[in-house]
C-alpha cells in the first residue's frame, strides 16, 4: 500500500492532481532497472601500500618478546 499526502495547494482538486503526478513520478523511478556495479581490480600502487603496511606490522610484532640479557 503506498499512501501518499498531498497538502501543498488549497484546492482538493489541485492536491489529487499533485498527488497522481508524484505517483505517476515514483513508478516511473521504480520501473528503471538499476545499474549493476562493476568490480575492478585494486590498483597497483593500493597493492603495493597494502603490502607495505603488512611489512611493518610485521616488523612490530617481530620485535615483541622476551627480552634476553
Amino acid at each position: 500500500m503506498i499512501i501518499i499526502k498531498a497538502q501543498r495547494y488549497r484546492s482538493q482538486e489541485k492536491n489529487r492532481t499533485d498527488a497522481m503526478l508524484r505517483l505517476q513520478a515514483l513508478l516511473l523511478r521504480a520501473a528503471l532497472p538499476v545499474k549493476k556495479r562493476k568490480a575492478t581490480a585494486p590498483t597497483k600502487s593500493s597493492k603495493e601500500r597494502r603490502i607495505e603496511s603488512k611489512v611493518k606490522r610485521g616488523a612490530v610484532k617481530a620485535t615483541r618478546g622476551p627480552i634476553e640479557y
